[in-house]
């Protein structure tokens, strides 16, 4: 599908605005999905599109917090390929049951998750060693939440955060590196299968990927550099903003 150089040009700045939000606290996918349906692509191809993407912001961030040190490449070993699978299988309930009904549930998450953000210490107790079960621990969450991504997908990354956050006992800043580990393993499965179906148009979603590359550093770049206290400040911004969009879905029907 062509869009006009103007158009390209506005979803190259949304998804360098999404590759920034998003590797900070998850959520991209709210700036650049509107953008792609705004342009004219039809929704599985906006959706196709919006993954072949956004799979390079998350790269992107994963390589700029694997450079600072945040990634524990013993969890890695084992989130990677547990969201990744995660990711498939979401993709085939597709065909099961139908995404949108889980679109109440998640509201009631989310505003969980914003609740529990907001009221949690500031100071998070320190990640456990790479024991039998914390490794166990770190599995779960990325096969659950991969599978959502693969089957629903709004909020992905936030999920994750809050998962690692609440479950794991990583601070903000590592919650947000792990979460990159396993957003791009499902970001990868779910271009695959797109891809394999003609619904990823790379005319767009590569110069997008740009903006996308260049906003996942940067946004990680400001993560690192940053405090936990800036990160929660921007998860919960993304929270609010995705019970605002699935609230308004909701009531529309």
């Amino acid at each position: 599908m062509d869009v006009s150089p103007a158009t390209l040009s506005l979803l190259v700045l949304a998804s360098f605005l999404a590759g920034t939000v998003d590797a900070i606290g998850g959520g991209g996918g709210l700036i650049t999905l509107p953008a792609l349906l705004a342009a004219g692509l039809p929704p599985a191809m906006a959706l196709g599109t919006n993954k072949g993407q956004s799979v390079f912001g998350s790269g992107a961030a994963l390589l700029r917090y694997a450079r600072a040190g945040l990634v524990d490449g013993r969890v890695a070993r084992i989130t990677f390929p547990a969201g990744f699978a995660g990711s498939l299988g979401g993709a085939a309930l597709v065909l099961l049951v139908p995404p949108a009904a889980l679109r109440p549930v998640v509201l009631g998450l989310l505003v969980v998750v914003a609740v529990v953000l907001a009221l949690r210490p500031a100071a998070p107790a320190p990640r456990p060693a790479g024991s039998r079960r914390s490794l166990l621990v770190a599995a779960a969450i990325a096969l659950v939440i991969g599978t959502y991504d693969g089957f629903f997908g709004p909020g992905t990354g936030t999920f994750l955060i809050f998962g690692f956050v609440l479950f794991f006992g990583a601070g903000m800043r590592e919650a947000s590196a792990d979460a990159k580990v396993v957003n791009f393993a499902s970001n990868l499965a779910a271009v695959a299968l797109f891809w394999s179906r003609g619904l990823v148009a790379w005319q767009v979603a590569l110069p997008m990927a740009a903006g996308q590359f260049a906003g996942g550093l940067a946004g990680a770049h400001v993560a690192v550099r940053g405090s936990d206290r800036m990160v929660r400040w921007v998860v919960l911004a993304v929270v609010v903003a995705l019970v605002v969009k699935l609230g308004a879905d909701l009531v529309r029907g």
